[in-house]
């Protein structure tokens, strides 16, 4: 008698499995509700969130709510509203249509839904814990929707434990908050974070939405793109190219109002800014892509994130043309003009001065069978080129006319004649010039290395990653000394951030402070740098600030270090010493003792090797 060892899964643990795919952290969870919102037709839509939404995500929406029984029916799985029929599945202008969300979301948190139609006298109020209906009644609300997601993933302690800090899930809700209220322009927005207002987003256009969010210097950096074709439409705005920044996070591509990320047409922006920023940067734009719904498939990944495109090379050839047409127009790009007619070209002539018609002169006495010494020719008699002629060969006889003919002159001068040499005289090229010492030397190798030896070899540094552990264990000592001078900017500068830098920078100010650093909060979206530390005049308050931060933000998702340690990292890689930057013997000397100081000299701050050492009698052994 054969046992069946295939069974169906119970809901509550289908569901849990589905949360797995789409619900990966906080901010999952605020994309799904935001995009329901935006389904729902809503006109406003306030977003709250507490402890990077580990303890509270809330969306309320204006839109069109749901009826007692659609209340109930949108929890269960695979119901939806959007799609009947596979066919749909090519038609879609909607966000949501999977019918996965809501169930995952209730099968791992505490969920509260307020719901009414227009139509309605009451409202209606469900509430779910672990996929299971607890509370069902009816309540006074407003038209439209309000969802309460609490405690997520308190009945999967393996996945909360994965989550990452506050800060960096608070940057991740940011980022969907940020996808989809750039989107909709047409749509009020508001966003609380921990009781405080965050964002309060009014309707208007793209731009003026992109500069609501970003900061007013948004303002000057945009630049419009526009084209469209049977096949697909452009729009939006991409940055300035000297706007560029180090790391990735303002590429924004929309396709029929819906985020995506699509590396293939990442890469040819890239090839339109080609050249016209640095190596290591990346340009930012927001553009919308307008298609048709049967040349997509938005359903190929959970998030629906990533699409697919019917003829992605098309699309690709159109974007870089688009983007590279548009930094010309704005005059961005260095150009050619190859129509210009060029033999207009004239040197500018003096008109007060009466024009000369050129002369040859011909020497009617040359003559050229003549092979005589002399000859009765004025050119040859008279000529400048005989004049220049004696006076050189006098010249050179001169420089050797009593001079060194005699050895004693040549002591008395002090020169040993062994000692004098001749350029044509070959001459071995030095592997190091003369800069040792009884302690040793010390030299810099293709402006990337530095070369030292001790008593068992020879070493050879990373300068950079020397730098940054001297850097970083320097920071860190000012931290436990907390004594630190402060230099008073004669012109305090004001800079203005994105709100979600904004709340990086609150949490780093007294950590700055500690530093050396004077700065005050001035509004919602910007601050006043009053000093900088004494020993970092030189740099640009504005460059320095921003650059600490887009680096502090890179490290945080990678470090598993505390945010001061984290900080410091951030400020050895900003201040370190660069490849290819030239420095004198004493600086290269100082850097290899103060390296040799640190507690840890083997490793940068990142845990990557500062140097390596070549044996001496490994050496004798290979060369002997």
């Amino acid at each position: 008698m054969s046992t069946s060892v295939i069974k169906l899964l119970p809901d509550n643990v289908a569901n849990q499995i589905a949360a797995g795919e789409v619900i990966q952290r906080p901010a999952s969870v605020l994309k799904e509700l935001m995009e329901n919102a935006v389904d729902a037709g809503a006109t406003h839509i306030q977003v709250i969130v507490k402890e990077a939404g580990k303890s509270l995500i809330q969306v309320i929406d204006n839109g069109s709510g749901m009826s007692a029984k659609d209340a109930k029916m949108c929890f269960q799985r695979h119901a939806t509203s959007k799609i009947s029929h596979a066919d749909d599945l090519f038609h879609l202008n909607s966000k949501g249509f999977r019918g996965e969300a809501l169930a995952s979301i209730a099968s791992i948190a505490h969920v509260e839904l307020k719901t009414k139609t227009a139509s309605a006298n009451l409202g209606h109020q469900i509430k779910i814990e672990g996929g299971n209906f607890f509370e069902e009644s009816s309540c006074n609300q407003e038209k439209g929707t309000s969802f309460s997601v609490k405690n997520l993933f308190y009945n999967v302690p393996a996945r909360r434990k994965f989550l990452k800090s506050n800060n960096v899930e608070s940057r991740h809700i940011n980022d969907e908050f940020t996808r989809i209220a750039l989107t909709h322009p047409e749509v009020n927005f508001t966003f609380h974070v921990n009781d405080q207002l965050i964002y309060k987003l009014t309707v208007g256009n793209f731009n003026q939405r992109i500069v609501a969010i970003f900061g007013k210097s948004y303002k000057e950096k945009l630049v419009p793109i526009e084209e469209e074709t049977d096949f697909i439409t452009l729009s939006g705005y991409i940055i300035k190219p000297e706007f560029s920044k180090k790391t990735r996070g303002e590429q924004f591509f929309f396709a029929n109002n819906r985020f995506i990320k699509h590396n293939y047409f990442h890469h040819a922006i890239n090839q339109a800014f080609e050249d016209l920023i640095p190596h290591n940067s990346h340009p930012s734009y927001f553009i919308h892509l307008t298609v048709n719904p049967r040349d997509i498939d938005v359903n190929i990944h959970p998030t629906k994130t990533e699409i697919k495109f019917s003829d992605e090379r098309s699309i690709y050839a159109i974007i870089k043309t688009v983007v590279q047409r548009s930094l010309n127009r704005h005059s961005l790009a260095p150009t050619l003009d190859f129509e210009r007619e060029t033999s207009f070209d004239t040197p500018a002539v003096n008109w007060d001065k009466p024009l000369k018609s050129p002369e040859i002169k011909v020497d009617k006495n040359y003559n050229p069978f003549n092979t005589s010494k002399e000859t009765n020719s004025d050119w040859s008699k008279g000529s400048s080129f005989k004049v220049e002629k004696t006076e050189r060969n006098a010249s050179w006889e001169n420089l050797y006319k009593n001079d060194y003919d005699e050895s004693d002159q040549v002591e008395d001068a002090g020169i040993n004649e062994e000692e004098i040499s001749f350029e044509s005289a070959p001459t071995q090229e030095k592997i190091f010039e003369e800069e040792t010492s009884e302690k040793g030397f010390y030299k810099q190798f293709k402006n990337k290395y530095l070369l030292t030896e001790n008593e068992n070899g020879i070493l050879i540094i990373n300068q950079k990653r020397a730098h940054e552990r001297v850097l970083f264990e320097h920071f860190l000592n000012l931290f436990n000394e907390q004594q630190t001078s402060s230099q008073q900017l004669l012109f305090p500068e004001t800079i203005e951030f994105p709100a979600k830098d904004m709340s990086i920078i609150e949490a780093l100010l007294p950590d700055l402070t500690t530093l050396g650093f004077d700065i005050s909060l001035f509004g919602k979206d910007a601050f006043v740098v009053n000093g900088l530390p004494s020993d970092m005049q030189k740099y640009s308050a504005k460059d320095l600030i921003e650059d600490l931060i887009t680096q502090f933000k890179q490290d945080s998702n990678k470090l598993k270090l505390s945010q001061r340690e984290k900080l410091a990292v951030s400020m050895a890689k900003k201040l370190a010493v660069k490849y290819g930057q030239k420095m004198e013997q004493e600086e290269v000397k100082t850097l290899c003792e103060q390296l040799f100081l640190c507690e840890q000299p083997l490793t940068s701050p990142t845990g990557k090797p500062t140097l390596i050492s070549y044996n001496l009698s490994l050496i004798d052994k290979q060369l002997n």
